[in-house]
């Protein structure tokens, strides 16, 4: 007779190695530590609540809790997104380590990173998912190695600090001086940071008080909760859920003065910018959210008559409101099809001088594509809010509760190679 439980050990096996392999083929995982770290750990261990094969799925998170309303709160991350962040955090044996959102899984793999000299502890929020994870840990033998924290995770943990590194799984808004405080002089940072409806996962490195980015790489995971938690603003442009305006920060001063900004005429212009089918687009979404005023995002409802919106993307358009001109107006970008099979991007605008508004987002995504594209990207700092407006380095700010993020963006020259992280989707 088959041994049943040694046959799933087997597949397990199997599956394990094939995810690396995959995400190794992909070029999403480069790091020979990293791969040793995430073969060693038994991921199924730790999300029980899928069978083997999703699992292993190297690009799916497995879910482990839900909010009353059904919504997503916990989740053991994608494979995919481990990898990249732990390879952002560029982790050596010895290093210690604080995780900020709890699930078992990254923390054994950080574990086997920094070995028996290194130190992990991990903290989330939340009691049901820290008894969870010391739970796992247990079973898979890392509760010696691996140290669980149920608390509000805005302070760090000092007494187990100061870290050489901090990865964070959950989805900031902001960052807590707490963090900054807990990471020694040199020390990596890796957060997904929202900024202005766009998340990027940021590897920081501590340089005094402030924080200077070294890598960027686009990504999402469910917010962060607690003190430090951040509800983004929306506009119901219909009344209802049918048509959106989302906004992380800055959002319209008024948000009625768009009442009824459907019934204007719609203006439509076309930029003459085109990208390719699989040409990476990030680099076009953080230029438009660091430089725009009043970006955000579009949603619509497929289910709903779209009625003068025509939206590409109906779950995501990158959008803005006008606020020089009191947040009367709004536009997004969508695209159309060129006769080479390219995307070009558009605008579409709305209120009283919508041309005028659609004429300055046209401009802004042709000045990306004159002066930035296909360049290096910008350097990102984040300052202490308290930091004069005069002190602050680069062309474009955003200002949060704790710090201020700078971004100074080069103009790309010929020789640049193009080193965004995501495929055009249609917007």
């Amino acid at each position: 007779m088959t041994d049943t439980t040694t046959t799933d050990q087997d597949e397990a096996s199997r599956l394990r190695t094939e995810m690396v392999d995959l995400l190794t083929g992909d070029g999403y995982l480069t790091d020979g530590a990293v791969k040793r770290a995430m073969l060693a750990v038994p991921r199924h261990r730790f999300a029980p609540e899928a069978d083997l094969k999703a699992a292993h799925a190297p690009y799916d998170a497995v879910i482990t809790k839900h909010d009353e309303h059904g919504v997503a709160i916990s989740s053991v991350s994608a494979p995919q997104v481990q990898a990249m962040m732990l390879e952002q955090a560029s982790l050596v044996p010895g290093d210690r380590v604080l995780e900020i959102g709890s699930g078992g899984y990254n923390a054994a793999l950080i574990s086997e990173l920094v070995g028996e000299h290194g130190s992990v502890t991990t903290v989330d929020i939340d009691s049901d998912v820290t008894d969870r994870a010391e739970q796992l840990l247990k079973h898979t033998g890392y509760d010696d190695r691996v140290r669980v924290v149920c608390a509000d995770a805005a302070d760090g943990t000092p007494e187990h600090g100061p870290y050489d590194a901090i990865i964070v799984t959950v989805g900031a808004w902001d960052v807590p001086p707490g963090w900054v405080d807990n990471l020694a002089e040199g020390g990596r940072l890796v957060v997904p940071l929202r900024m202005r409806n766009v998340t990027q996962s940021l590897a920081l490195v501590r340089e005094g008080d402030r924080l200077v980015s070294r890598d960027e790489r686009i990504c999402g995971f469910v917010p962060m909760r607690g003190s430090d938690g951040h509800t983004e603003t929306q506009i119901l442009l219909r009344g209802d859920t049918s048509a959106v305006l989302r906004f992380d920060d800055e959002a319209p001063a008024d948000p009625h003065a768009l009442d009824g900004v459907l019934l204007t005429d719609r203006v439509e212009v076309w930029t003459g910018v085109a990208l390719a089918p699989r040409e990476l687009i990030v680099g076009l979404r953080l230029y438009l959210a660091s430089t725009l005023p009043g970006f955000g995002t579009l949603t619509v409802d497929p289910d709903q008559d779209f009625g003068p919106l025509a939206p590409s993307n109906p779950g995501f358009s990158m959008a803005a409101v006008n606020t020089a001109g009191g947040g009367r107006e709004f536009a997004y970008l969508l695209t159309r099809r060129t006769e080479q099979g390219d995307f070009e991007y558009g605008v579409h605008a709305f209120g009283p001088d919508a041309a005028a508004f659609a004429d300055t987002v046209a401009e802004q995504v042709r000045t990306w594509d004159r002066e930035h594209r296909g360049g290096p990207g910008p350097r990102i700092e984040l300052l202490p809010a308290s930091t004069p407006v005069s002190d602050l380095p680069g062309q474009a700010h955003i200002a949060k509760r704790h710090r201020i993020l700078t971004f100074s963006w080069p103009t790309a020259t010929a020789d640049d190679g193009q080193v965004p992280s995501n495929t055009n989707e249609g917007e």
